[in-house]
C-alpha cells in the first residue's frame, strides 16, 4: 500500500511528467526552426526564407510552426536576439583579455568587424543587418534589449577613461559608427582588409577622446 503521505508527491510527479516531456519537446522543435533557418539562409543565399522552406528543412509541421510563433518575423527575431548573444559574449570574452580600457574599447570595435572578416559569420549576420530596420520597427523592445546588450560592455570602458556621465552617448555614437561599417562590408559581401579596420578603430578611439 503507498503512503498516504506520498499520494500528493506520486499525484505532483503524475501530472509534471507530461508537462517536463511536452516542454522537453517543445524546446527541441524551437531549437530544429532555428537551426533550420539558419540552414536554409546559408545554403540559398537568400535573407527571406519561406516557412515552407524552414519546415522541410526541419521536418515540422505548419501546426508546430505556428504553436512557438505568430509569424515569420517573430522568429526571425528569436535568431537576431540568439546572434546578438553571442556576439555579445565573443566580445566580452575579447575585451576581458585587454590590459587597458583603450585597448577593450579597440578589441570591442575589432570583434565587431571581425563579423565581416569571417566568412560563416557574415552569412549567419547579412539576414538581420539587410532586415533590422524591419525588425526593430516590428518588435522594438526587443531590439533595444539587444542594443543595450551590446553596448554595456563597451560604455563601461569608456567610463574608465573620459567623463562616465557621457559615457553613455559615447557608447552609442562609436556603435553606430562600428555597425553602420560592419552592414556595408556584409551588404557588399567585402571584408575590411587591416587598413580599413585600423581607421574604423582610430576614428572610435579619437571619438572618446582617446588618441587614435
Amino acid at each position: 500500500m503507498v503512503s498516504e503521505e506520498l499520494v500528493p508527491t506520486l499525484l505532483q510527479r503524475a501530472i509534471s511528467r507530461p508537462l517536463d516531456e511536452r516542454q522537453a519537446s517543445y524546446a527541441a522543435d524551437v531549437t530544429k526552426l532555428v537551426d533550420a533557418t539558419y540552414a536554409v539562409i546559408s545554403r540559398t543565399g537568400r535573407l527571406d526564407p519561406t516557412v515552407r522552406e524552414i519546415l522541410r528543412e526541419a521536418g515540422l509541421s505548419t501546426q508546430a510552426f505556428y504553436r512557438h510563433f505568430a509569424s515569420k518575423d517573430e522568429l526571425l527575431v528569436v535568431l537576431f536576439e540568439d546572434g546578438r548573444r553571442q556576439l555579445t559574449e565573443y566580445l566580452e570574452h575579447r575585451m576581458n583579455r585587454a590590459a587597458t580600457p583603450a585597448d577593450q574599447i579597440r578589441a570591442w570595435i575589432e570583434g565587431v568587424l571581425a563579423q565581416a572578416v569571417d566568412t560563416e559569420a557574415a552569412d549567419r549576420t547579412r539576414p538581420f543587418v539587410v532586415n533590422v530596420e524591419r525588425l526593430a520597427e516590428a518588435f522594438p523592445e526587443q531590439q533595444q534589449a539587444s542594443v543595450a546588450a551590446l553596448i554595456a560592455p563597451l560604455r563601461d570602458a569608456i567610463a574608465k577613461v573620459s567623463d562616465p556621465a557621457g559615457a553613455e552617448d559615447r557608447a552609442v555614437n562609436v556603435y553606430r559608427l562600428v555597425f553602420a561599417a560592419l552592414a556595408d562590408f556584409i551588404r557588399q559581401r567585402t571584408a575590411p582588409d587591416a587598413r580599413q579596420i585600423a581607421s574604423i578603430v582610430a576614428f572610435g578611439l579619437r571619438g572618446v577622446g582617446l588618441p587614435g
